[in-house]
């Protein structure tokens, strides 16, 4: 019988440190196979992402991104998760699909900064104030709750919004000098050039990239690249998939051993940071992180 989750009852159950040890789990199963496709009617978006585990399943998640949705008062980004089982292929959920991407989205960058970020960060920089901005606010919060956080945004109303929602996080009025202040500095926007400068990063930083997924897009510069020590979730889905690291190792700024490790290499001991090492994690999320968000999901609405 396939199970239909209702999000708001499920979200009470999740716990993002235990969903980032579930990512650890997942990792040490056989690699995921994964199909993604994108199809584009600018300046939207559909993309379709699959993943196999052997041992946990397959899930395919469909995305429709539509930047200008939020004129109409609509998402921005809207879709469905369907899992299923391992040993006989049959539909056994249907996950929502906001309730599936917050918590993928987040965690990864949550794990990214577990493995990376200093343990005595104090100041937190969120760079954008949309829905996966306020994610990373909550989950972030809980990583390093006495850390004090502030929020830049395009359009500072965004900004000054998100403050509201968030009575301890302040707004930040000029970007290069937030991001000079700040131990961590995660980034959710939708921009297509270079918003933080690597020019701009002191030595302990921690900088974690969300936003881009398209071949045409990424957040931080060349010069960012150059200056930090490079990790991801996943080579397979970011290298030759996301502007980010597809376009400076096309026009040879970085080379793939530049890249120090993916979510596959955590037991090798390849997350490991010097004090005054700049790290950069590129949060690709692939659907293998949704399957395995899904499954975790899934077992909690069952066990509840």
């Amino acid at each position: 019988m396939t199970i239909e989750i209702i999000p708001f009852e499920a979200e009470s159950l999740l716990d993002w440190h235990e969903l980032a040890d579930a990512f650890v789990a997942g990792h040490r199963m056989p690699k995921a196979e994964i199909g993604d496709t994108f199809l584009y009617r600018e300046p939207d978006t559909l993309l379709s992402r699959a993943a196999w585990i052997d041992g946990m399943g397959s899930a395919v998640k469909t995305a429709t991104i539509f930047p200008e949705n939020p004129a109409d008062n609509l998402p921005m980004v809207n879709g469905g998760v369907t899992l299923y089982s391992d040993d006989h292929g049959t539909l056994e959920a249907m996950v929502d699909f906001h309730l599936v991407t917050k918590w993928k989205t987040a965690v990864d960058s949550f794990l990214g900064a577990r493995l990376l970020a200093r343990p005595d960060a104090d100041c937190i920089l969120i760079v954008g104030a949309g829905t996966v901005a306020h994610s990373l606010r909550e989950a972030y919060g809980v990583l390093f709750p006495h850390a004090r956080f502030q929020v830049w945004n395009r359009s500072p109303a965004g900004a000054e919004e998100m403050a509201a929602h968030f009575p301890d996080t302040l707004v930040a009025s000029d970007l290069e000098s937030a991001v000079m202040a700040s131990d961590i500095i995660t980034c959710a926007t939708m921009t297509r050039a270079p918003l933080v400068m690597g020019e701009w990063l002191q030595p302990g930083q921690h900088l974690d990239l969300i936003g881009a997924y398209r071949p045409d897009m990424r957040e931080a510069d060349d010069e960012a690249m150059r200056r930090a020590r490079i990790f991801m979730d996943s080579r397979a889905t970011v290298l030759g998939h996301i502007g980010e690291l597809k376009i400076p190792l096309e026009e040879g700024v970085v080379t793939p051993a530049d890249v120090q490790g993916d979510f596959y290499d955590i037991d090798a001991g390849a997350f490991t940071r010097a004090p005054d090492d700049i790290t950069l994690f590129k949060n690709g999320g692939g659907a293998h992180l949704d399957l395995m968000t899904a499954r975790y999901i899934l077992e909690k609405w069952r066990s509840r």
